[in-house]
């Protein structure tokens, strides 16, 4: 299954990532289908080609929360934003939980 995801190009402490579309169980580095665009969050500078997104979700293509969330943000698709990731169990509300 397909899938529009990020994969991250920079090196050690400058992030910098690609929009790409890949093979869902594939390595995140490893190869894609095509390049959709790319994303730098320290610049907030976001470069992504409309057209092809649109044709790659028409085709049932579905985008990972997170780029789902950043094409909502610039206008591409209009729908509402997802939670993108799930905050961490801390270690004491764990122990806590299990002792009572």
């Amino acid at each position: 299954m397909l899938k529009i995801r990020l994969q991250r190009v920079g090196r050690k402490n400058q992030p910098h990532f690609r929009v790409v579309v890949v093979e869902h169980a594939k390595k995140v580095k490893g190869k894609y289908h095509e390049a959709l665009g790319h994303y730098n969050p320290r610049s907030k500078e976001t470069v992504l080609n409309a057209d092809r997104i649109k044709y790659w979700l028409s085709c049932g293509v579905p985008a990972s929360p997170t780029v789902h969330n950043l094409l909502v943000t610039k206008g591409i698709i209009s729908a509402k934003k997802v939670q993108a990731w799930k905050p961490k169990k801390s270690a004491k509300g764990d122990a806590a939980a299990g002792a009572a």
